[in-house]
């Protein structure tokens, strides 16, 4: 008797971990379309849908002359802390400029933009210093080692200087889906500030990847699976 109520608990506990792990793999595959997958480099796509082909349409602007379109260096330099897996570590640093190693969801722009030659801090400490009213986290008092690192000061910097596209994204919609080209920023406000590029990856439905960094380190997920509501669509005037 002793046995057969054993062996009924044993049976009771294997049918247990075999619904949790039934569990854990729906929430993994299908939370925020994937996010969690995605976040640890695995790009889950359901094998029976159908994909389409967004047109390239990105500038073609090579500024730094080195064979690869300005969009393109961008999105490299910023899928480098994917490949790094860059840690997600909010600090200030004198000098402004975090370790290679460590860094927020800022310091992925800035370090994309840099592959193009671009220097996102001088341009955002110079128009700071010369219009300091407009940018919402200065506070009448600039501060070079963190003003360009903050959400809301990249976000007027790129209102002020760059092309202001749609926020709208619709799965399966050529027309709109060809206004997400690589190398744009995206800028979420409400609920909490984020920022991230777009991707040179799309999913099977024709929506972009981002590239970002969020707790734990940077990643480059679907910008469905991001909840909160864009704020602001941009693309640099090469």
């Amino acid at each position: 008797m002793e046995i057969q109520v054993f062996v009924r608990c044993l049976l009771l506990i294997k049918k247990f971990i075999v619904l949790v792990f039934v569990l854990v793999t729906v929430f993994v595959l299908f939370y925020r379309n994937g996010i969690a997958l995605d976040s640890l480099g695995f790009h889950f796509e359901n094998p029976f849908k159908s994909a389409i082909d967004v047109p390239v349409a990105y500038s073609q602007v090579d500024s730094n002359n080195n064979g690869v379109a300005d969009p393109i260096d961008i999105v490299v330099a910023a899928r480098q802390e994917v490949k790094q897996r860059t840690k997600y570590e909010s600090n200030y640093y004198a000098g402004g400029y975090p370790p290679e190693n460590e860094g927020v969801c800022t310091d992925v722009i800035w370090r994309g933009l840099l592959g193009a030659d671009i220097y996102l801090k001088d341009l955002m400490d110079e128009d700071i210093k010369q219009n300091i009213n407009v940018y919402p986290r200065v506070n009448g008092k600039p501060d070079p080692n963190i003003d360009f690192r903050r959400v809301p000061n990249q976000y007027v910097f790129l209102e002020r200087f760059t092309s202001s596209l749609t926020t709208e994204l619709i799965p399966y919609d050529i027309d709109n889906l060809i206004e997400w080209q690589p190398g744009d920023i995206v800028v979420f406000l409400d609920g909490y500030h984020h920022i991230a590029i777009v991707s040179d990856k799309r999913a099977k439905d024709g929506t972009p990847y981002v590239i970002h960094n969020n707790p734990p380190f940077a990643a480059e997920v679907k910008l469905t699976s991001m909840t909160t509501p864009i704020a602001g669509h941009y693309r640099w005037e090469y």
